[in-house]
């Protein structure tokens, strides 16, 4: 495995994204129609503020019974989503990204360009497909 090709050669592109203002049921829906479990969120310029993965709703739904599905309807992705974010240049090594995924017990790690817009995605899976690609 050449741990040295850019991430943009394994990542996820293009990436369904969602943004800050958008409601925890959206994203709740978003992640039952796809089988990701994570997803980038924007601001209205379109740049990464923060992710939410499918374990953070998953820990909301027990929560959850004690709202209506109204109040539900209303809490809003950026009441929620982590916004210390790290994410990575396209040109950034694979050695790099799963460098980071391991030391940060991370699952995904957004890709972006030099104006903060999200151009993939690289998960660990990715990683793991990437490095036994040869094997299967």
């Amino acid at each position: 495995m050449d741990t040295t090709i850019p991430v943009s050669e394994i990542m996820t592109s293009p990436v369904i994204t969602l943004h800050e203002d958008d409601t925890l049921r959206l994203v709740d829906k978003t992640f039952e129609k796809h089988s990701f479990h994570h997803i980038p969120i924007l601001n209205s310029q379109g740049k990464i503020v923060g992710i939410i993965s499918k374990e953070d709703i998953l820990r909301l739904i027990s929560v959850r019974n004690e709202f209506t599905d109204k109040e539900f309807g209303r809490i809003k992705v950026r009441d929620f989503m982590s916004t210390n974010v790290v994410k990575i240049s396209p040109d950034d090594s694979v050695g790099l990204a799963a460098v980071i995924i391991m030391a940060n017990k991370f699952h995904a790690l957004p890709v972006v360009d030099d104006q903060n817009r999200v151009v993939g995605i690289v998960t660990s899976h990715d990683l793991i497909r990437y490095a036994y690609q040869d094997s299967v």
